[in-house]
């Protein structure tokens, strides 16, 4: 009854409740339900040329749109399995993980502007700002993601077992490499905008495929 005591805070009405517990499904609804919308608004900016010839050569021409959006995928998806992953691991959620993941979700939402500026200024004289900007979002993103991971891997009452934990820190050091990388894009970014691009592309397809090949290593053994 003690250990009870100390876990639970009484409301002036009388009942008790536990003070940092919070509903994981309405958390887990809420964020799949903003990489939905994100997704979505991504596509939605992909322009649809407006001519009656040369259509192909239109579609061309608007590379640097398709080719942030494939990037931003990439990234969203990663974002979303890792979370997924997260999720799957706690079985607990307290007002720190709420808002690690609000702060995580509101840099998500801001990647459809984001990608929408590299694509506009790509290849323009705002391209070192724009290019800047996008790879920032993402890096935050990155790092606060990882945050949650790190916080949890300590908090082994919220996880779903012993296990939990070591599967987080090794989440966390395979995420770290891309999160060095993406920062240095950023300061490429303001130097040389097209090699940040570069490593920003590198970056997603590593999250991409280090899980497949992981995968089928872990299938040898």
């Amino acid at each position: 009854m003690g250990d009870r005591a100390e876990n639970r805070s009484t409301t002036s009405g009388g009942r008790s409740r536990l003070p940092h517990i919070l509903p994981t499904d309405r958390l887990n609804a809420f964020a799949d339900g903003v990489f939905a919308i994100v997704i979505t608004l991504l596509v939605l900016e992909l322009p649809v040329p407006e001519v009656e010839e040369g259509l192909f050569l239109a579609l061309l021409e608007q590379w640097p749109v398709f080719l942030a959006y494939l990037i931003s995928f990439v990234f969203i998806g990663g974002f979303w399995v890792t979370h997924a992953t997260i999720t799957r691991l706690t079985k607990q959620e307290d007002h720190i993980t709420f808002h690690l993941t609000l702060i995580v979700l509101f840099f998500i939402s801001l990647i459809p502007f984001s990608t929408s500026l590299m694509a506009t200024h790509l290849t323009g004289p705002g391209s070192r700002l724009s290019v800047s900007i996008y790879g920032l979002d993402l890096l935050i993103a990155s790092i606060m993601l990882s945050a949650i991971m790190r916080y949890l891997s300590r908090r082994f009452d919220l996880l779903v077992d012993d296990l939990a934990d070591e599967e987080f820190e090794d989440m966390e050091r395979r995420r770290r490499s891309g999160i060095i990388f993406n920062g240095i894009g950023v300061l490429l970014a303001l130097i040389f905008p097209p090699l940040a691009v570069a490593v920003y592309i590198g970056v997603a397809i590593y999250f991409f495929v280090q899980p497949l090949f992981l995968g089928r290593i872990l299938k040898r053994f």
